[in-house]
């Protein structure tokens, strides 16, 4: 079964695979689930607008997967747990726990060191995070939320608008996100942060 075109957009159906672990049976189209996650997401960053975390807290494994947890809670039945298979992204299953401690580590030499700018720590952070892809969805837009609490409740700086839209679908500002990460990928990190401020 292809696209089906509705008023110029694009519904996918889910397949059975990507139907795995949800927790709502009326969803049946990439665009549907799109939504419900978006409106977890949502929640989620008012969640963490009402509170305050120290930067201790934000820098945990336990605080990554309960921000997860919260994107997505009521919609995934693995919300908030490291992903238990290998996929095409991400490091190996076994190795989420070791690299996401390296990360962690990591960030806070970064910090106590002022080894870059606040905005390049957030970033830098951001991207590992989501090279390790330590869930089994929702990596990109949980690395940018969790970027955003550390750059502003751990940094002292305004939220990151990471370009102002919604980056689950195709589009311009996607396809530039996209290019960025592979700019950092080799360690360029000037247009992620640009983009991460637009």
């Amino acid at each position: 079964m292809g696209l089906i075109l509705n008023n110029g957009e694009a519904r996918t159906p889910l397949d059975d695979d990507e139907k795995e672990g949800l927790l709502i049976p009326t969803i049946t189209e990439r665009r549907e689930l799109n939504e419900f996650e978006q409106l977890g997401v949502d929640r989620a960053r008012e969640w963490t607008k009402k509170r305050k975390f120290p930067l201790e807290q934000i820098l945990t494994e336990e605080f990554l997967k309960e921000l997860h947890k919260r994107m997505f809670t009521g919609i995934w039945k693995w919300a908030g747990e490291f992903r238990n298979s290998n996929k095409n992204l991400g490091v190996d299953k076994l190795q989420i726990r070791s690299e996401l401690r390296k990360l962690l580590d990591d960030c806070r030499y970064w910090i106590d060191h002022k080894a870059f700018a606040e905005d390049e720590i957030a970033t830098r952070f951001s991207h590992r995070l989501v090279t390790i892809h330590p869930f089994a969805n929702g990596n990109g837009r949980h690395c940018r939320l969790a970027a955003d609490v550390l750059v502003s409740q751990g940094l002292g700086r305004s939220h990151f608008t990471w370009g102002s839209i919604n980056l689950t679908g195709q589009g311009e500002a996607r396809a530039t996100y996209l290019k960025a990460l592979r700019e950092a990928d080799d360690g360029k990190y000037e247009r992620l942060i640009e983009f991460a401020r637009q």
